[in-house]
Parts: C-alpha cells; structure tokens; sequence
C-alpha cells in the first residue's frame, strides 16, 4: 500500500475523494488535505456538505470544542430523516437517545451511569472470558489451515464479547450476531436491511430489559435498570439505546482494530517479527505499545462521528458558520508529521504516541479498556498459536468496506501451518463454523 501520492497525480491537483480507489489507501489524499487545505468543505457520497478537519493540532481542538455539538437536531431535520447524517436506521426505530448524540448534561449523566461497566477493575475481570472466546474461535479453524480472519474471527470476536457484558443470554447471541452482520454491510445487503435489522435488535432489547427487571445480573444491562431504579432517571427508551450504541459502536472498532492491525504486521514482517519474539518472552510491553501504534498507523475508525456548530467558530484559520456539519479526519491527524515523526512508519515500538484513535475530550471512547483488551488478547494468541500466519492472497485485491465513518477490510484470508487438532466451537450452540457468507 503506497504512502506517497501516485506518480501520475498532476503536481497541486487535490487527489479525489471517497472513491474506491481512495478507500483502498487514504492517506496520499489526507497528506495532500493536510498541506494544501487542512479544513475542507467537500460534498459527502451522501450529498451532505461537511468540512474535514485533517491536522492534529485543529483535530484536537475540534473534539473538546463544546460549540460542536453532537446533537443532530443543530443540522438538517430532512438530511437525519433520510438517514444521510447518524447511524441509519436510528432515527426510525427510536434509538438516538445515546452517547453518540447528545451533549451535556444529558451526555454528563448517561455517561456516568455507562462508565462504571468499564472501569479497570471490571475490564480485567473480564480478561478470563475474551481470552476463552479468543481461543475458541482460532479451535474453529486452527486445524484447516487457513480461514477469514475477518469473518470468523475478529467479527464474531467483539460481537460475543459486548453481548456477555451486556447480558444478552447465550442462546439469543446468534440474533445479534446477525443484525450486526447486517448494520456492518453498509449498504451491501437486501434494500432496507440495515433498518430492519435496527429495529429488531431494538425490539429485542426492549424485551430484555422488561425480563431482567424480574432478574437482575451483573451484566451492563441490569446496572443500568438498577441505576433507573434508584432515581438516576434512566428511561426505558434510553438503557435501549445505550445498549444498542455500546453493541453498534464497540464491535465494529474491535472488528477493525484486529483486522487492519493483523493485515499491517503480515504487510510488516520485521515489525511482526520483533513482536512475536516479545510475546514469546512473555513480555506484555510491546504489545500493548503495538496495539497503540496499530490504532495510529491504521485505526479502525477512519472520521470521528458527525459534530455540528452551534455558534460561529473558527477552525485552523477556517470560520464554520452555524449549522455546518464537521467532520474530524482522525485517520489524517493521526499521520500528521507535524505531531508524529515518521509519521508513514509503522512502529510498534512508538512511545510518544497520543494518537486520536479513540477521540478526544468528552466524548473519548468509553470502551476503550476492552477494545485494548480484546486487541491484544487477539494479535499475541494468533501469533503464538499461528507462528506462520500468512496472507493469501494478494494485498491489491482485498476490499475495504463502504462507510463514512469506519475503515476496514471486508474480508482477510489467511493461511497457517494446520495446529494439532483440539476441542472445537466457540460456546455452547454458537454457530462458528457456518459459512462466512452468512456473518457479514
């Protein structure tokens, strides 16, 4: 994947945006943004105008800018409506009440209540299982000698894993692995899928939280009932959506994370080399420094989601007027050679590495402790399980997914010297051994 800008580019010409071409490899045209046009007013597939907010500096100020807020009700209603800013399918089955979308002290207070299912204490309780579904998943393919790293492994991966923390019973986890196959698609599915799938998942939530109420657990879902229950004002309509941004937004990062980050270390072999022989040693740090270069160099979430001015601002010498959809590029920010020397390098070694992977400011990503937990657990037991990972297939041919906000491979085929056979299947029931075609 080259990090210059093609040789047939004409000198000063502004390389195309959001094109396939583009999708495949960004960052030539975010460096061009960043040099020649740092905050950019651009028309979206969707036909939204927006700005893009590419260097590290005025991506930082952006995301703790309380004059952008991330309430949809400050931009179009028709643009919402039709589903060209936000989640798709949010808005028609009345989920927008989430952290996604509102400011303080609404944001203040759903947070708080969120935030105690992700302290360190509570994510490292919950290493035991990510490591046991991490394993379990590699049994499922182990002995063939090759599989889709993405389908059966680093999607259903985060998917099992937020349903466990949410308390979505074993035998329903199937369900959610489906729609979210659907949502991931972006597009790529049946008319309407998306939509659908929203709604079901809605609906099934609902019921949940109705059953719970007669049984309480130790899941993300019964403290949130308990919260509501002891005057935290938590309506039924807002722990659903809570429940549903935490399932949307935490596992297609994870997805991502693992996927971009095992295609840069096989597209590395020093890199992955040095990291495999820590592993070995039974050193946790490069890795976890690994996983933070990962999060820089490729990071699954390519455009922090959408933010809208409330008031006139001024952003890298650019006036936003009110009203005006803002997009940051963290994908661009995070490359920024202004903030990070080599800024086209991988290495896994980095250590002044604030990237902005996980945002910034008040809206910092809540699951990151797990998303890092999961990355890691992930890349040291593939690579010490399937010292030989390798690609199969060639890097050029590989598709990335459609979608404003995320980045990520549709697919990363592998092969691996067949480990000895062992016990097989995730959990009870799970159906890991389907066809990839019917996960996403």
């Amino acid at each position: 994947m080259p990090d210059q800008p093609s040789p047939d580019q004409p000198a000063g010409a502004q390389p195309p945006l959001f094109t396939w071409e583009f999708a495949a490899n960004p960052y030539p045209a975010y460096a061009w943004l960043r040099e020649h046009a740092p905050v950019h007013r651009t028309t979206l597939p969707s036909g939204v105008d927006a700005w893009l907010v590419t260097r590290y500096a005025d991506a930082r100020q952006a995301l703790a800018d309380s004059r952008l807020s991330k309430n949809p009700a400050h931009h179009s209603e028709q643009a919402h409506r039709s589903g060209r800013v936000g989640i798709p399918g949010e808005r028609s089955a009345d989920l927008m009440t989430h952290l996604l979308n509102i400011d303080p002290p609404d944001h203040t207070r759903l947070r708080r209540l969120v935030s105690k299912a992700f302290t360190p204490r509570r994510v490292a309780e919950f290493q035991p299982r990510v490591q046991q579904l991490t394993d379990r998943l590699i049994d499922s393919f182990a002995a063939r000698g090759s599989a889709d790293l993405i389908h059966e492994f680093a999607f259903p991966l985060p998917i099992y894993a937020i349903c466990d923390l949410l308390g979505v019973p074993e035998e329903d986890q199937d369900d959610f692995r489906d729609w979210a196959g659907m949502m991931i698609r972006h597009g790529g599915g049946p008319r309407g899928g998306v939509a659908r799938a929203v709604k079901r998942m809605r609906s099934y939530l609902l019921e949940l939280i109705h059953r719970k109420r007669a049984d309480l657990g130790d899941d993300l879902i019964s403290g949130l009932i308990r919260a509501s229950d002891h005057g935290e004002h938590l309506t039924e309509n807002e722990a659903a959506a809570m429940a549903f941004i935490l399932l949307f937004a935490g596992f297609e990062t994870t997805v991502n994370l693992i996927g971009n980050g095992v295609f840069a270390l096989l597209r590395h072999p020093e890199q992955r080399a040095l990291l495999q022989s820590s592993i070995a040693r039974g050193e946790q740090g490069l890795l976890g420094t690994a996983v933070e270069e990962l999060l820089r160099y490729d990071g699954p979430v390519e455009l922090a989601t959408w933010r809208f001015a409330t008031s006139p601002l001024t952003i890298g010498g650019v006036d936003i007027p009110v009203g005006d959809p803002v997009l940051v590029v963290l994908a661009a920010a995070d490359r920024d050679p202004a903030r990070f020397a080599a800024e086209n390098t991988l290495d896994l070694a980095r250590k002044d590495n604030p990237h902005l992977g996980f945002g910034h400011g008040i809206h910092y990503c809540i699951g990151a402790p797990l998303a890092r937990l999961e990355g890691q657990a992930a890349l040291a037991t593939l690579l010490t399980r399937l010292p030989d990972l390798r690609l199969a297939a060639d890097p050029d041919d590989l598709r990335w997914r459609g979608g404003l906000i995320m980045r990520g491979l549709r697919e990363l085929p592998v092969a691996f010297t067949p480990e000895a056979s062992r016990a097989t299947g995730v959990s009870r029931g799970r159906r890991v051994d389907r066809p990839a075609s019917e996960a996403i």
